[in-house]
């Protein structure tokens, strides 16, 4: 019997820029090992065009993404929720886990402000996914 793959659920304001990055890394170093959401809890209309250049820099292609609001659903249905500036608007579900992850909003930055966001974003998930796949 195979055990079920972790699911992360990464959530900023605009879903548009730190967690579509991370959704992005994720994807890029789990594959499908690990199910990837992302949302937001007031959704952009469109991913911020800096943070896709800078994921480019990155081989990482995150230009077909679309924003997408919070549910109550996507958060009960993930093993690992990390936010990143949500605030009040996360919901809270006994048994998941959260994490608060600390980091500049790209919004109106220019490409040299958000690289070094993107390269802690990457740090963090790659600890995540040290951590959620153990070798």
């Amino acid at each position: 019997m195979t055990e079920p793959k972790p699911s992360v659920l990464f959530v900023c304001v605009h879903n548009a820029g730190r967690s579509q990055m991370a959704a992005g890394y994720l994807r890029r170093l789990a594959g499908d090992r690990i199910e990837v959401r992302s949302a937001g809890s007031l959704p952009a209309d469109r991913i911020n065009p800096v943070a896709i250049e800078a994921m480019r820099e990155e081989g990482i292609d995150i230009a077909a993404e679309q924003p997408r609001v919070l549910t109550d659903a996507a958060v009960e249905a993930s093993d690992v929720v990390v936010t990143m500036g949500c605030g009040d608007a996360c919901p809270f579900f006994p048994g998941t886990r959260y994490e608060d992850w600390a980091l500049e909003d790209p919004a109106g930055l220019g490409i040299a402000a958000i690289r070094p966001i993107r390269d802690e974003i990457r740090k963090r998930v790659e600890a995540l996914v040290a951590e959620l796949l153990p070798r």
